[in-house]
């Protein structure tokens, strides 16, 4: 079990200490240049050029991993994550001279370094969409279900930790060295997932050999089942909405800390990564203990709600002293939002079906995140960061009030800690 939480730790952490990399890396280029404005629409272009790949990624990570041996998975998608920020740090490196022109706004153009980021980033965060079904549906092959709370939350928890410490080693690589090197701390990730993947000895497969079927009937299977249980589908549907709304924000971060706080220092964005994500270790295990099972959904929209408040309070502060604890708490909410959502679905749906679950939510919760970050982009471009904050805060609280009066299934979602675990039977009809 150890080395099979450290590998998960580990990975997660992975894809956003390169995304640090990248959200400082791309607009500061623009602002060295005298373009600052541009560099929210190019961080914009990051998130649009993963968005095809990640949804096709998800598609087919559900059933590869019902069907499939799920150590292998794990192993062959971290493999692809290592070669992809390999070649990262080598574009970062290299730099290619050059820029291509764009007409999506006055004078736009995109560098040469950074049209090529973009496909490896593409490959990138795939991989780790490959990675996330199998391992979170083998989760409930190890622990009972009264443990999968604190399972859950230890897990994240410590890839919280992992994720906050490799950040603030980022910031001070990239306020102390060239950008390249700090590309170095996710490859260390990755390498350190592969090394514990080696060590996981348990068999982490579904219950029961199933017979071989096209990737699309399977993947059906869990689009279906989600539809039919309706409090997990309208929790997809709130997820959809409130992740289209952080990522109209967080897209921008880097031009928050530059432009709004006035720091171009890459410490202080590390910083503001490293806050997040803490609070998100703190919130994961602190939930547990909150005895959240028998009434989740409820919990959900009060998170939520939360949620909405936190983004709005930093679009009020001017202060690098009051925002580190503003996003401290909210890094608190997805966390504990992330151990409720997954111990209830591992908990409530059959083992043999739960990766195309967990694919078929995953779809269904971040198809609009890229056009997040392209409405986040055009959205500061055109009111500034103050203005994009203030939307997605207030948003978010409005999608809560929704949550709370509309969503009656998703208010009754919850399971029995003690019941006997859900055996490995079919989707319902």
């Amino acid at each position: 079990m150890r080395a099979f939480v450290t590998a998960g730790a580990l990975q997660f952490a992975g894809p956003a200490t390169a995304l640090v990399v990248l959200i400082f890396a791309i607009p500061a280029a623009y602002a060295d240049a005298g373009h600052a404005g541009e560099g929210a629409i190019a961080l914009a272009l990051l998130g649009l050029s993963s968005a095809l790949p990640t949804l096709a990624s998800a598609f087919v990570a559900g059933p590869l991993a019902d069907r499939h041996d799920r150590h292998l998975l794990l192993r062959t998608a971290n493999i692809v994550s290592l070669v992809a920020t390999a070649l990262l740090l080598l574009d970062l490196f290299v730099r290619p001279t050059g820029s291509i022109g764009l007409p999506l706004a006055p004078r736009f153009y995109l560098p040469l370094w950074v049209a090529i980021a973009y496909p490896i980033w593409a490959v990138l965060i795939s991989s780790a969409t490959l990675f996330r079904p199998a391992y979170n549906a083998s989760v409930p092959r190890l622990v009972p279900p009264a443990e999968l709370g604190r399972a859950n939350g230890l897990i994240y928890a410590i890839a919280a930790v992992a994720t906050a410490v490799a950040s603030l080693g980022v910031g001070l690589l990239l306020s102390a060295a060239p950008t390249p090197d700090a590309l170095a701390v996710p490859f260390a990730l990755f390498l350190g997932t592969q090394v514990a993947l080696l060590g996981v000895q348990a068999d982490l497969s579904a219950p029961r050999p199933r017979p071989v079927r096209r990737i699309l009937t399977d993947a059906r299977e869990g689009f279906r089942y989600l539809y039919r249980r309706r409090d997990l589908f309208q929790l997809t549907v709130s997820a959809l909405v409130v992740n289209l709304l952080v990522a109209l924000a967080f897209v921008e971060l880097g031009l928050y800390v530059r432009l709004w706080l006035g720091l171009a220092a890459g410490f202080w964005y590390g910083a503001m990564v490293a806050a997040s994500t803490a609070g998100s270790g703190v919130g994961m295990v602190a939930i547990a203990r909150v005895r959240f099972e028998e009434r989740a959904g409820r919990v959900l929209v009060v998170l939520v709600l939360a949620m909405g408040l936190a983004v709005l309070a930093l679009a009020l502060v001017r202060s690098i002293w009051f925002a580190l604890p503003i996003i401290f708490v909210y890094g608190l909410l997805p966390g504990m939002v992330q151990t409720v959502f997954l111990s209830s679905v591992q908990a409530t749906v059959p083992n043999e079906i739960l990766g195309r679950v967990f694919s078929a939510d995953e779809i269904g919760s971040y198809a609009l995140v890229p056009v997040g970050q392209a409405t986040g982009g055009a959205l500061t471009f055109e009111v500034g960061v103050q203005g994009t904050y203030l939307t997605s805060g207030v948003s978010i609280v409005a999608l809560a009030l929704v949550m709370a009066g509309g969503f009656g299934s998703l208010r009754t979602l919850g399971f029995r800690p003690h019941a006997p675990a859900v055996p490995g039977a079919t989707a319902p009809d």
